[in-house]
């Protein structure tokens, strides 16, 4: 991989931790490492045991690392939950070259200027997004790069989250010896790889159902309008059919990846597991269609609940985009019909496009690389080291991560 760019994403979610390494070559992406392992001390969606999730962290990253044969040393960290949120803001600057041409050293100072907003003492600045910038009266412009002004104006959303939650996540990062390259809000970056301008445009819902939370976000004009997060995910379905079946949590687990239906009419009667029940070593049979009548009115009841949130945050407006899914709950079968009939309207459920990842459960992780490849283009971010015994990779590079790391914040 000696002189191409290695990006390193890490998805730390409520079941899974996953640390996805891209390969950028130049205009294109190669997901060559995954490392998914059991997330532990993750609750809804939070970090409520530091130690557990570090150890997750390590077992994810080590996973992948031993894929590509490379140590990772620095990861683009995705951050998403109920503490996040979305304020727009105004930038104004004077265009300092004596040509009035527009520089990057303009872009960052009037990105900064928007920055400057009154924010309570228990919550920090996580980034920035531009939606528009405007030289000199002239609206709609979306990269002012070397054309000719001298005020250079920017409408932005400026991204806020509350600073226990941002700091317990760096905390977990560093404590696994790795360091925060960035922090990317997960809607913008599982947006970007989900939706197609069209969708961003005239007006979509993008819906990642996590195992233990579920992430509602508003895309329209172009840019991201609105973001909440529910406490309620896969792991709800689990529960009910742990208490239906009478079973350990672990084996409703696994019978509901192995045999679950979403919607009772695309069942099988025939389609039979044994289970054993709590206090009892008698095994007894079930079908499909039982389990199926446990999950549908659970997943009917989630896809109300989003619907009802998606109304509060978009009272009166028309979103012809629909909605779309990604998160690991979205691959149970005939979860799309269930979602159509509740939704009662257009729904379609995102996968990433690359070998060996093309699971919705994917599309957070995966959509970071392509999201950050965006803003750096050819830049190389992430530190990797040649391990003993293994293929050369690309060498450090930490003057060229320091430069570029406070650049590439402004964009996320």
């Amino acid at each position: 991989m000696s002189g191409n760019d290695i990006i390193v994403s890490l998805d730390i979610g409520t079941s899974k931790v996953r640390a996805i390494i891209g390969e950028v070559t130049g205009g294109s992406i190669n997901i060559v490492g995954v490392g998914s392992v059991d997330s532990e001390g993750i609750r809804k969606g939070a970090i409520v045991d530091i130690d557990q999730t570090v150890q997750s962290i390590k077992s994810a990253v080590d996973h992948s690392e031993r894929m590509v044969g490379v140590q990772i040393s620095e990861v683009f960290v995705g951050i998403s939950g109920n503490h996040i949120q979305l304020q727009s803001s105004h930038g104004v600057v004077a265009v300092s070259n004596e040509d009035r041409e527009i520089s990057t050293e303009d872009i960052e100072r009037v990105l900064q200027a928007a920055k400057v907003i009154a924010l309570p003492p228990e919550r920090e600045i996580i980034g920035i997004v531009p939606k528009q910038y405007i030289v000199d009266g002239l609206e709609g412009i979306q990269d002012p790069r070397g054309m000719i002004g001298v005020r250079l104006e920017v409408e932005a959303t400026v991204i806020t989250g509350a600073k226990t939650s941002i700091h317990n996540l760096i905390r977990c990062v560093e404590k696994a010896d790795l360091k925060v390259a960035g922090l990317i809000l997960m809607p913008l970056a599982t947006g970007y790889m989900a939706l197609s301008k069209d969708e961003k445009q005239l007006g979509t819902v993008l819906v990642d159902i996590g195992a233990g939370a579920t992430t509602i976000s508003v895309f329209q004009g172009g840019n991201l309008t609105a973001t909440s997060t529910l406490p309620i995910g896969g792991e709800f379905i689990t529960n009910d059919i742990s208490i239906g079946l009478r079973t350990q949590f672990e084996i409703a687990e696994k019978i509901k990846l192995k045999y679950g239906c979403a919607f009772i009419e695309d069942a099988a009667e025939d389609q039979t597991f044994k289970v054993t029940r709590i206090g009892s070593n008698v095994e007894k049979e079930f079908s499909q269609v039982d389990l199926a009548s446990i999950i549908e009115p659970r997943v009917q009841e989630i896809f109300e609940l989003i619907k009802a949130e998606v109304k509060r945050l978009k009272p009166n407006g028309d979103l012809p985009g629909g909605y779309v899914l990604t998160g690991g709950a979205a691959s149970m079968p005939a979860i799309l019909q269930v979602a159509q009939s509740v939704l009662d309207t257009s729904v379609r459920i995102a996968i990433p496009d690359y070998v060996g990842v093309r699971d919705p459960a994917y599309a957070s992780g995966v959509g970071i690389i392509p999201y950050v490849a965006k803003y750096l283009r050819s830049r190389s971010m992430v530190s990797v080291k040649k391990a003993p015994g293994r293929k050369s990779a690309s060498p450090d590079k930490p003057g060229l991560i320091e430069r570029f790391k406070n650049w590439f914040n402004e964009f996320i």
